[in-house]
């Protein structure tokens, strides 16, 4: 079993925590081709990832298998392995962070302090050139008022970007349980409800967020009204409208292989 880290938005972290997302979609970063299909072990279509042997061409020209397997999807032409893991491997969830370290009484003796927010107690925490010690905090769960180090606010954030958060600060864990590929577009209603997009319920009937308008949503009841859909492209819409917030208005049109990662959370995390 291996870890790797992966990064999340907080809107995907807040739905990670709810227990909404269960799933995530990342595009593969070379490109099958356009008839691309992944074949089993009995030679039939399937696009769920397992271990297959790759094949290397050697000096002669001659096909010979690699040393050892890799976890991904082939037929006789292609492979991919899975950068993120097989089944079974464990994902730790990069998130933006910081470090609160203490607070000052009214003498200005420093106290010992645990942050009224989720946090993790981190202790020498090696971190850039030096070790922190105190609480990591998560700006997924809200704002927080940065102070200096004599207590005193001085409007700056100390928030820093998921991509440096190391794996002790992580208070997220996930086991992979499925990985397939697909096109982007092929992704069903279930699926996209498995995504974990932003739902209320306004008199009896659930509604999606419009991710590209703010505070608006996605509803099915009226067509007289703005941003109504389908009933069965509810979940489809708020996804889509999700995906092209994070890569663009034109990455839905261009429909990429994707990787489908499915997922359940795992004690683990800083916290």
């Amino acid at each position: 079993m291996k870890e790797r880290g992966m990064i999340f938005n907080g809107e995907m972290v807040r739905a990670l925590l709810d227990g909404r997302k269960t799933q995530t979609r990342r595009i593969m970063k070379v490109q099958p081709s356009e008839d691309f299909t992944p074949m089993n072990m009995a030679l039939e279509t399937d696009y769920k990832a397992r271990w297959y042997t790759p094949g290397n061409v050697d000096k002669d020209g001659y096909l010979q298998p690699a040393s050892k397997e890799v976890f991904g999807v082939s037929n006789e032409n292609e492979g991919y392995s899975c950068p993120f893991g097989a089944v079974g491997d464990r994902i730790w969830v990069r998130e933006t962070w910081g470090v609160v370290s203490h607070e000052l009484d009214e003498d200005g003796r420093i106290q010992p302090w645990t942050p009224d927010r989720p946090a993790a107690a981190i202790h020498e925490m090696p971190f850039g050139n030096g070790y922190y010690s105190g609480h990591a905090i998560y700006a997924a769960d809200g704002d927080f008022t940065w102070g200096d180090d004599d207590g005193y606010e001085d409007g700056r954030s100390c928030w820093k970007p998921s991509i440096h958060m190391p794996r002790a600060a992580s208070r997220i864990l996930l086991e992979i349980t499925d990985v397939r590929v697909e096109r982007l577009n092929a992704i069903s209603e279930e699926d996209a409800q498995s995504e974990g997009v932003h739902t209320e319920v306004w008199d009896q009937t659930v509604v999606a967020r419009n991710y590209a308008v703010r505070g608006e949503f996605f509803q099915f009841w009226s067509d007289d009204m703005p941003h109504y859909v389908e009933m069965n492209q509810l979940y489809r819409s708020s996804f889509r409208s999700l995906w092209e917030s994070i890569y663009g208005e034109e990455s839905w049109k261009a429909n990429s292989w994707v990787w489908v990662i499915s997922f359940k959370r795992v004690e683990g995390g800083a916290a």
